[in-house]
């Protein structure tokens, strides 16, 4: 078992540049998408309706 693991570990030894470069544009691409989705006008009045009902029982 113990010579399986080990050959296993071996074997994956990390990400290649290319599925880096991949990772890297699809987290690039969801932040985008989100600060698109952010600055709507509905989702920005959605969350600040959170927001101040969050914080209605301090005033």
């Amino acid at each position: 078992m113990k010579k399986h693991l080990a050959r296993v570990v071996d074997e994956d030894a990390g990400m290649s540049t290319a599925e880096y470069a991949v990772g890297t544009v699809a987290a690039a691409g969801f932040g985008g998408l989100l600060l698109k989705l952010l600055q709507s006008p509905d989702v920005q009045d959605l969350l600040w309706s959170v927001v101040q009902r969050a914080f209605s029982w301090l005033g």
